[in-house]
């Protein structure tokens, strides 16, 4: 069985800027797979890539073994996308937009109806089937573009930033749904910027920045890569730092508090207490606190060059396929080229 997502040595430029850089990623069937970056990372032209909303420039895209390009319809037709734009037809009811949405992929009438119908209640804003969708709240708005991905029972579905701008309330009931969905065999890719959306959700997570894969692990994995800290509060303020031992990356003292940061806090906390005690210090309390996700990801992220990338490519990219946003500004070049290439999504 070919994975659900296949990409090897993938390149997009618009101009001379180079949006994907020789990028290979691979998800597995039935994997719930994050994509994090901050803006302009290449996200969004990576997913545009896989629908057919850009051309690439270089390299291979596979979707369940079908070439996004000579294989077009194949590779569309096993996806369902929930963009980060509102691209929806506002003058039909949207029962009828969904109906629409079926219909390019080949259901009969009959057959869109009853789907249109199972997803909004799946979605949970079946009653305002007969309504358009300029009357929905933004809430409801983000359930419609999600049944609107569904409704063609995909095999991969597609979230761009699905949570984004959406209440509490929402943005749970949201995963508890997805996370149905993964469960019962459909594979997922999540882009994110919520951090904590990524470590509960996804099985495995990678990281891009600057059309680069920085790396791909899962969440845990990830949180192993920092360090923690042991909290040590100390019966009497230490007029200097105390010697710890080489098991230590860094320590410091704010009032009676010695901040340690070490590898693993929970098998290094036993060492570090001896040795204080061994130096004549009284221990009041401890805790050990855990890198998190997001720290990893803004150390990560950091370290890569912030600069606009140039390719050596001089040629004109006006031809690419679709229409509008690109979603994701990475300099006035890109959002230019990109302003051709999003809003086309049926």
């Amino acid at each position: 069985m070919p994975p659900a997502i296949e990409t090897v040595d993938l390149v997009k430029d618009y101009g001379e800027l180079r949006a994907l850089q020789e990028l290979s990623l691979t998800v597995e069937k039935g994997e719930f797979f994050g994509l994090l970056g901050p803006n302009g990372a290449g996200k969004t032209t990576f997913i545009n890539t896989l629908v057919g909303l850009v051309r690439k420039t270089d390299g291979e895209a596979r979707v369940f073994g079908a070439d996004v390009e000579t294989e077009y319809r194949e590779a569309r037709d096993a996806i369902g996308l929930a963009p980060q734009e509102f691209n929806v037809d506002r003058f039909f009811p949207i029962k009828e937009v969904l109906m629409h949405k079926a219909g390019y992929h080949g259901v009969p009438e009959d057959e869109a109806s009853d789907r249109a119908d199972e997803v909004l209640k799946r979605v949970g804003i079946y009653d305002k089937r007969h309504e358009r969708f300029d009357w929905l709240s933004g809430g409801m708005k983000r359930r419609l573009l999600l049944a609107r991905a569904l409704v063609t029972e995909p095999d991969l579905l597609i979230l761009d930033e699905p949570t984004a701008g959406v209440d509490v309330q929402l943005r749970h009931d949201l995963w508890e749904l997805v996370t149905e969905l993964n469960d019962e065999g459909t594979t997922i890719l999540l882009t994110t910027h919520y951090i904590e959306e990524a470590e509960r959700l996804c099985d495995r997570v990678a990281i891009m920045n600057e059309g680069r894969k920085v790396t791909v692990a899962t969440p845990d994995e990830l949180k192993r890569r920092g360090t923690d800290t042991i909290s040590v509060t100390l019966e009497s303020p230490p007029t200097t730092t105390p010697d710890v031992g080489p098991y230590a990356h860094e320590a410091s003292v704010v009032g009676d508090r010695l901040d340690v940061r070490v590898d693993d806090g929970g098998s290094t906390a036993p060492q570090l207490l001896n040795d204080l005690e061994a130096a004549g210090h009284e221990i009041a309390d401890l805790e050990i606190t855990r890198t998190s996700l997001e720290e990893i990801f803004v150390d990560l992220t950091k370290r890569e060059d912030r600069s606009v990338t140039r390719s050596d490519a001089s040629s004109d990219e006006s031809g690419d396929a679709g229409a509008g946003r690109n979603g994701e500004s990475s300099g006035r070049g890109r959002n230019e080229s990109a302003e051709r290439e999003q809003e086309g999504i049926a």
